[in-house]
Formats: C-alpha cells, structure tokens, sequence
C-alpha cells in the first residue's frame, strides 16, 4: 500500500474528501432549507386560521406588518380609489396570461391600504394598459390576507404599472399616505360587480424538494468515497504480483537446485 504515501494518491485523497466535506455541506444546507421551510409552512397555517383582525392592529402608515403577520387576515372599510389602480403586469393563471388588479382603499382617517383585488385574464403583454374592471362605488367592507411589500427594481412603477407591489414605491405615485405592505383580497362587501379571480394562497403542506436534493448531496459525498476506496483497491489488487508469476519464480528456483 506504499502508493498511497506518493505524491500522485495524495492529491487525489485531498481532491476527493474536499469533494465529500463540500457534499456534505451542500446536503446539510439543504436540509437547513427544510427546516426553514416547515417553519414557514407552520407560521403560514397558523395565520390563515387566525380570527379576523382590524387593520390597524397589525398594519401602520410608516411601519410594514411584521414577517410573524403575513397571511393573517384583517378588515379594513373605505371608499375605492378607482382612478389609482395599479396594474401588476405578467401575472399567469394555468398558463393564461393576464394581470392583478391593486387599488388603494381609502380609510375615514385619510390613509390607504392597497388592496389586490384579483386576477384578470388578458391578452396584455405589458405594452399597453389593459381595459380594467372599475371598482365598486360607495362604502366597501374588505377583508384580505395581510402580505409585505416586496422588493427590487421589479417594484418600479411607471404607468400605473408595475411588476412587483410595494407600498412604498406606489406611495410616490399618490397624494396621500398608505399603509406599509398590502392585502390580498378575501371578501369585498358589498360584492363586486365583476368577479375576478380570487388570490392565490400559499401551499402550507408542500415541503418542497429539500430533502431529496439533501440525500442527493450526502449519497454524492458518500459515492466519492466509495469510489476512492474502490480505486485504492484496484490499484494495489494490480501492483501485487500474480499467482501464476509466483509460481513460475518457485520452479525456476526449484529447477536451478536441481541442476
């Protein structure tokens, strides 16, 4: 087994249990990512069976709700603000294109809540503005998922339009304040006019494919091991001298005694 001391086997023991530690690591994280995941998955069923909460205690002009909120539903009551609409372009259904529709509910004490009020199939390709549903006139009752605004140059708005909402970034577009994040909406009472296509909620019992990508890692790590010890193997099964040539020495041996 001296091979294994040279210059050659060392570098390649190296290479492979660096190969196996990364594997290691990478199924580790992985099933760190599944934690994280259950985690989540837990939070976000909890919070869809809580009770209904008023709006203002949970969400605040100047303070986005807390990750511990999302997917909690509030009410909140106001009038529509139909001329603010917001298009949240490339948004699919089963493969159909169309868009959100986002529209800021305007509360008694002035403040907004911005409200997706659902998904609208069109042929919209993000180059034009779409012929919108109008909202409902009068009072309106809404109760919504509570989501935080996302982030990114996808929340730029430009044409009443955008990719991404953030309250903040539509709060640039508007005269008066909004709340920090945005609903979702569940129910609107009075009921619309025109029905769009309800929000899509989270899959709290999906787990995602961690931990197969995990076991993949550690099999990886394991197979790189197996495949140096296997090679060791070979190499010293070949660098032993065969049967056949051992004996052939023995009777050349034998026969020069003899002479």
């Amino acid at each position: 087994m001296r091979f294994l001391i040279s210059r050659r086997w060392v570098l390649f023991a190296l290479t492979v249990a660096g190969l196996a530690w990364l594997a290691t690591q990478l199924g580790q994280w992985q099933f760190d990512r599944l934690d994280s995941r259950r985690a989540a998955n837990e939070l976000v069923s909890r919070n869809l069976d809580r009770p209904i909460a008023p709006i203002d205690s949970v969400m605040e002009v100047g303070s986005g709700p807390s990750p511990d909120d999302e997917w909690r539903r509030v009410v909140a009551h106001g009038t529509w603000d139909d001329a603010a609409t917001i298009v949240l372009k490339y948004q699919t259904r089963d493969g159909a294109a169309g868009v959100d529709i986002v529209t800021p509910l305007r509360t008694a004490d002035g403040a907004a809540v911005l409200v997706d009020r659902g998904w609208l199939a069109t042929d919209n390709v993000g180059g034009t503005r779409p012929d919108l549903p109008a909202a409902s006139t009068g009072q309106i009752t809404v109760v919504g998922w509570v989501r935080r605004d996302a982030t990114g140059r996808a929340t730029r708005v430009s044409e009443r339009a955008t990719r991404a909402i953030s309250s903040e970034a539509i709060a640039e577009v508007l005269s008066y304040p909004l709340y920090d994040g945005f609903l979702d909406l569940d129910t609107e009472t009075p009921p619309p006019s025109v029905q769009l296509g309800d929000a899509e909620l989270p899959d709290d019992d999906s787990e995602g494919p961690h931990f197969f990508y995990g076991l993949q890692w550690w099999f990886f790590g394991a197979l790189a091991i197996f495949g140096f010890g296997y090679l060791a193997y070979d190499e010293w099964r070949r660098s032993r001298p065969s049967e056949r040539t051992e004996h052939a020495t023995v009777d050349r041996k034998h026969g020069a005694g003899h002479e």
